[in-house]
């Protein structure tokens, strides 16, 4: 095993002493979250710069196009920059809770799925907007009610979060869509905890932040405006994703 990467930064070596990841299928989602982990812990400090891809491969045991891959994953979540012909830094950092509340083994799935979610649910809003009925209106209603009582009560409320995107997805008039997003309930029930409880964590006012993102889809697909549901949507999505892994949706 690889005793460490000397000279990087201010990161002594001793802090990456780690085991290499386990054999499966996907290497690279299992890099990106132990790479991640050290820097949610404050082992890689903002603005340091990460050992090369070289470097990393030898340290973590594994190919270079494997390092890439969860290098371009952290790029994409915003948490590393790269900079051309300096190398790899680290951008932001996630909040230490996020340690305790993500599900270990699941998280590089998690963003992926958030990925996912904004392309699928802009679209399924947008429909809604064109097609919703009385009746699905009337279960957005009673889906946010809910959740207006659980944020009273200081709750995390996932089932009433999933309960309201899957009103959207009925109002579609588009089985496929319900299905899709039932398909996916398991890992968005995951997402949707991890978020909720980080910001129930953080403020009872960032759980109101959301619930306001949840306000505007239901206006925009209640005013029948399609591009403002589609956008609204997408928005709220990409904010979770935010919230989670750099705490910067304010307040």
């Amino acid at each position: 095993m690889a005793r460490g990467v000397k000279g990087v930064g201010s990161t002594r070596s001793h802090n990456w002493r780690i085991q290499a990841p386990r054999r499966q299928p996907n290497l690279a989602d299992q890099l990106y979250e132990q790479i991640l982990n050290r820097i949610v812990s404050g082992v890689l400090p903002e603005s340091s710069k990460l050992p090369s891809e070289v470097q990393l491969a030898a340290l973590f045991e594994v190919s270079r196009p494997v390092v890439r891959e969860a290098l371009s994953r952290l790029q994409a979540d915003g948490i590393v920059v790269s900079k051309h012909g300096s190398g790899s830094f680290i951008q932001r950092r996630p909040n230490r809770a996020f340690s305790v509340l993500a599900p270990p083994g699941d998280v590089a799935s998690l963003m992926r799925c958030v990925e996912l979610r904004i392309a699928l649910e802009g679209e399924t809003a947008a429909l809604a907007a064109r097609r919703r009925t009385a009746d699905d209106l009337s279960s957005m209603v009673e889906a946010l009610a809910e959740l207006d009582a659980i944020i009273a009560g200081d709750e995390v409320g996932t089932e009433a979060d999933l309960k309201f995107h899957l009103a959207i997805a009925r109002a579609s008039q588009n089985l496929l869509f319900v299905q899709a997003l039932e398909s996916l309930s398991e890992i968005t029930l995951k997402g949707m905890q991890l978020a909720r409880s980080l910001s129930l964590r953080r403020s009872k006012e960032r759980l109101n932040l959301v619930q306001q993102e949840h306000i505007r889809i239901y206006e925009a697909i209640k005013a029948e405006n399609t591009d403002q549901a589609r956008e609204a949507m997408r928005t709220h999505i990409d904010n979770a994703r935010i919230r989670v892994l750099t705490d910067s949706i304010e307040p």
